[in-house]
């Protein structure tokens, strides 16, 4: 589970210590699953994506302690996006040579369009604090599973909440009073997760 309390300037700070596991994990929890959807967005086909959030992560990780990244010129995440953006081109180079064509999603952003690489990564990043937010939600939650079942089938299956209650033997009020319960709490959640991701 991502370490919601540790900022990015944090973050940044404890990575200088090449023994400190635990932000290397922290690193990897935050930003593989955004890497992999981003580089699955530019083509990449699911291994090559893996790969590539590898490639990306061990890359700045390299360059940011050997001082190459500066946050007074430029964003981390924009920082991210450029390795990103040059390892899939590699891969994209490296599959064309071997007959293959690497690809996964259909290839809907070009990669020299910062604005368009940016967009498709701020919604990568979103769904990826969503998915992160309902296991917080569910590993912390003193809510019954009932209730936070209910909130997932009315919120994330678009259920009807008659149809919620019918298969949870619940009322129908109960099912809205779960939705608002786990909808507050959520909140709070993605709202702990985007202050650590705050000065990305």
């Amino acid at each position: 589970m991502i370490d919601i309390t540790r900022t990015t300037t944090q973050l940044l700070n404890d990575l200088q210590d090449p023994q400190n596991q635990q932000v290397w994990e922290t690193l990897d929890s935050r930003y593989r699953p955004v890497i992999v959807n981003f580089v699955r967005k530019l083509g990449l086909n699911d291994a090559d994506a893996a790969d590539v959030a590898q490639e990306t992560l061990i890359q700045f990780i390299r360059e940011y302690r050997d001082g190459r990244y500066d946050r007074e010129r430029g964003r981390l995440r924009s920082w991210i996006i450029t390795i990103a953006r040059y390892k899939v081109a590699a891969a994209r180079r490296s599959k064309a040579r071997g007959g293959g064509s690497g690809r996964g999603d259909s290839v809907i952003v070009n990669l020299e369009d910062e604005a368009e690489l940016t967009r498709v990564w701020e919604a990568e990043r979103r769904t990826v604090l969503l998915r992160q937010a309902m296991e917080q939600l569910k590993a912390t939650s003193r809510a019954s599973d009932k209730t936070i079942q209910a909130f997932e089938l009315l919120v994330t299956r678009h259920m009807a909440a008659p149809d919620v209650a019918e298969a949870l033997e619940m009322g129908v009020h109960d099912v809205y009073l779960a939705k608002s319960r786990c909808t507050a709490r959520l909140r709070k959640i993605l709202d702990q997760l985007e202050a650590a991701y705050a000065g990305e």
